[in-house]
């Protein structure tokens, strides 16, 4: 059976591939999914740890119905997906002895997720993909490939899920697609073009990412024809549905003196959500036991000036000018974009929706399978569809910048790049004092160039900020002891010469690779070396 997870900040989507009617189906698990009528099921994405040392754990909605999500102590995690592989700054709980962190709560969410799975068919789980955001570090990608080498799957694929969304869509060959997926953590936004069919050769290589496989590759035994679905541009932040509520309760807060708890940032997310299909929302909570009460109302004015106050549409500019000018760079304009996807809840808000429209014709968005289409696209990968993808973000080494008196980054492998590299990138590097007698070089992957985001505790919330323009986003691949050294020179080396050759490559897996040459001995000190054990 295959199957495909879109794990989201606030929601998690699953969808498989049914062999009889030969279309995707989203599934219900029980206890686990939402059940409602008005959307597809969803999965609340909510741990509750009850013994960290065993690894036991509630998910979803059983956290929810037990009223967990309101309590305001350690053992319970939301918003955790957009905490793995950040730097945070806070603390992390010790619970039951034990130092809880993001990437733990994600595993155990996930792996009870997929056990889920055993009850709900009899069939065996063989084939896997998980979707991930577009700019999401390579230390995410990492940690989801260890999370997958524990299951009991025999194949776990990976796929961006702005490209899933566009296939979920199902949208005609040779179309150029703009996918906006603004869910609780992140904003997405990719452009695709979907070539025509071509037939697949036994010497065609795994479609999509391949994180594990067993004995059997599914894509080698295909037989039918796959189609190809290219990845134009990219630009992605750190903004999402969960912030909004943050800015709700800090806005009650300043104007009413609400109090800041898990409780309250929930009356601000229904109210968020009713603001979808109605101007004037409003949500009252009274605790018999305590006598504590609320009471927030909010209409869609108000709304959108706390979203205007807080750089809301100032950063969904950002993002959108800076993937039409990568467009631009490859001839293509706003004429040229067929169609506009949004998905993700956030995506929902009228306000996003009329900040689509600033930018295309209406009659080109489509906006009608916010929650469905990246886990339904993402089974595609299962049903021979190739992914040809390039590097969203640039790899670079660290330099000291005489003028801003300061450590700075210059890309060697810069975003765009397609991989797997055929060809190396090359540096050449002398000794810099004398009787030198090694060569060290810090290599990082970069994120946006211009502004950033910075993840940190605020109370007990794990919330984002906008970093200044200019400041470069950066996750160091190699800066600890043991691992900044990629020469020991023999004998020392002497400022005046160039005396080692580096060349850079990224494998099809994505993981930067270095070989390096001793110019004056002839010597190769590295061959094809791994930077870094991302995690």
């Amino acid at each position: 059976m295959a199957i495909a997870i879109d794990f989201g900040t606030s929601n998690t989507v699953i969808a498989r591939w049914n062999p009889v009617t030969q279309q995707p189906e989203t599934l219900s698990l029980s206890g686990l999914s939402i059940q409602q009528s008005l959307n597809p099921p969803l999965i609340p994405s909510l741990v509750y740890v009850e013994d960290a040392r065993k690894g036991q754990i509630l998910a979803g909605q059983q956290v929810r119905d037990r009223g967990l999500d309101l309590v305001n102590e350690p053992r319970f995690f939301r918003s955790f997906k957009r905490g793995i592989g950040a730097d945070i700054q806070g603390f992390l709980p010790e619970i039951d002895g034990q130092n809880v962190t993001f990437e733990d709560a994600g595993k155990w969410f996930l792996t009870q997720v997929i056990s889920q799975l055993s009850l709900f068919t009899p069939e065996v789980v063989d084939s896997l993909v998980l979707t991930v955001p577009v700019d999401s570090f390579e230390t995410y990608r990492y940690w989801l490939g260890g999370v997958c080498q524990d299951l009991a799957v025999q194949e776990v694929r990976m796929l961006d899920e702005p490209t899933a969304a566009a296939l979920g869509y199902g949208m005609s060959d040779r179309e150029i697609l703009l996918v906006i997926d603004f869910g609780g953590g992140t904003l997405d936004l990719s452009l695709v073009r979907l070539d025509k069919t071509v037939q697949q050769t036994a010497s065609s290589k795994p479609l999509g990412f391949l994180l594990k496989f067993g004995n059997k590759s599914l894509a080698e035994d295909s037989k039918q024809k796959v189609k190809t679905a290219r990845v134009l541009a990219k630009a992605g932040q750190n903004l999402g549905g969960t912030d909004i509520d943050n800015w709700i309760v800090d806005h009650f807060a300043k104007t009413q003196g609400l109090v800041t708890t898990p409780l309250t940032t929930r009356l601000a997310e229904k109210v968020k959500i009713q603001l979808s299909t109605q101007t004037q929302a409003g949500e009252v909570y009274f605790n018999e036991e305590t006598f504590e009460s609320y009471e927030i109302d909010l209409n869609r004015d108000t709304f959108a000036e706390i979203l205007k106050n807080n750089g809301f549409f100032q950063r969904l500019d950002d993002s959108m000018t800076s993937l039409l000018q990568q467009a631009r760079r490859q001839g293509i304009e706003i004429a040229d974009i067929n169609a506009v996807l949004l998905v993700g809840g956030t995506s929902q808000l009228p306000t996003v929706q009329e900040w689509v429209k600033n930018y295309f014709d209406a009659g080109i968005i489509k906006c009608d399978r916010p929650f469905e289409a990246i886990a339904q696209g993402a089974l595609q990968l299962t049903q021979g569809l190739e992914i040809k993808d390039f590097l969203y973000h640039s790899y670079g080494i660290r330099y000291w910048d005489r003028r801003n008196n300061r450590h700075s980054w210059h890309p060697i492998v810069k975003s765009g790049q397609p991989y797997p590299m055929s060809q190396p990138v090359e540096l050449v590097l002398g000794a810099s004092m004398e009787n030198q007698p090694s060569i060290e070089l810090i290599m990082g992957e970069l994120g946006a160039e211009s502004g950033g985001t910075e993840v940190y505790f605020d109370g007990d919330r794990l919330i984002t900020r906008r970093l200044d323009g200019g400041v470069t986003s950066v996750k160091p691949l190699n800066d600890k002891d043991g691992a900044r050294s990629i020469a020991n020179l023999t004998p020392p080396g002497f400022p005046g010469s160039d005396r080692v050759k580096i060349m850079f490559l990224v494998d099809g897996q994505r993981f930067l690779r270095i070989t390096v040459e001793d110019l004056l001995t002839n010597e190769t000190l590295l061959e094809n070396q791994l930077v870094a054990q991302l995690s």
